[in-house]
């Protein structure tokens, strides 16, 4: 980047599944005569489009979508490509003077792309902590581990759950190698690499109306064909064990079409699993103070929040 030219600004608008991120952000975007960039990690896949809620064609007619249908199911992705992949964008969109509208859910991807990934002082880790932490995982549950994280990382606790066996053994693992928890280094990383000037809105609205809408959604995906998707994607030899095929909706369908489950246990685990990943992304968006909660169909409040952000040199 140019040290010369000020920093490209550009507005995130997250929440959880099902609170309308898409069409508020389409409204909004077009006022302001910009471009959204896809932040919801299966979108990105191509042939997943019902299951994915991906904005329909009439949609990314009215207002130019990035980051959408880049990778086949079988292809490998992950949040390091996808920074990379959309700084590159928000860049080149701001050298044509288009504001760029980060639109999304998954939280790891926003905050990789504003923010970097950190990779700790123990890029490689040590095997035999690793091990050992596992091994405790497997004996005593996640929970276990994770009450310990409680004591020597309270922060990190707070922001992982419980059952995230990966990211809790990750957290004990930096602070056994090191003595510093890994949340002071996060705290340290997180001014070094912020080439963004950022004003980030979450749509929030209240739970119970939040759920209502979820599993009306999830009526929907199927009444749109989501169980002829899946059955398309496997009979073009796309593997049930392939990261995407392991997603809500996906693998849902995966254990209904393969006799695992029945219809009506598909579709209530569905509705519930769905329910669940909007109160784990709300967890995750709330522990961030930087964001300002708006419901989502106060769009004028949001219009006049983002002239205010865009004024401002």
């Amino acid at each position: 980047m140019n040290s010369d030219r000020p920093k490209p600004k550009v507005i995130v608008i997250c929440g959880p599944t099902g609170v309308g991120k898409t069409s508020a952000a389409i409204e909004i975007a077009g006022e302001f005569k910009g471009e959204i960039i896809n932040a919801d990690s299966m979108q990105i896949y191509k042939y997943m489009d019902i299951g994915t809620a991906k904005p329909t064609l009439d949609e990314q007619a009215r207002v130019k979508h990035h980051m959408i249908d880049i990778v086949y199911p079988d292809e490998s992705f992950d949040a390091a490509m996808y920074a990379k992949t959309a700084r590159e964008t928000i860049m080149k969109l701001d050298r044509q003077e288009v504001v760029s509208f980060v639109v999304g859910g998954t939280g790891f991807y926003i905050k990789a792309l504003l923010y970097g990934l950190f990779i700790g002082p123990a890029k490689g880790g040590d095997v035999n902590i690793r091990k050992r932490l596992k091994g405790e995982a497997t004996v005593h549950g996640a929970a276990f581990l994770h009450t310990r994280l409680s004591k020597c990382d309270p922060i990190a606790a707070e922001n992982i759950h419980p059952n995230d066996t990966y990211r809790i053994i990750r957290a004990l693992e930096v602070y056994e190698i090191t003595g510093k928890s890994i949340s002071e280094y996060h705290e340290e990383h997180r001014f070094t690499d912020e080439p963004f000037k950022v004003l980030t809105i979450g749509l929030d609205m209240n739970r119970e109306i939040l759920y209502d809408r979820i599993n009306s959604r999830v009526d929907a995906m199927i009444d749109a064909g989501l169980i002829d998707e899946v059955k398309g994607l496997l009979d073009n030899g796309y593997s049930e064990n392939l990261k995407p095929m392991q997603s809500i909706g996906y693998r849902h369908a995966v254990d209904y079409i393969n006799g695992r489950l029945s219809f009506d246990e598909a579709l209530s685990t569905l509705k519930r699993d769905t329910r669940r990943y909007a109160k784990r992304q709300m967890t995750w968006f709330k522990a961030d103070l930087r964001i300002a909660w708006i419901k989502p169909e106060q769009l004028e409040d949001i219009v006049r929040l983002i002239k205010k952000f865009l004024a401002v040199t």
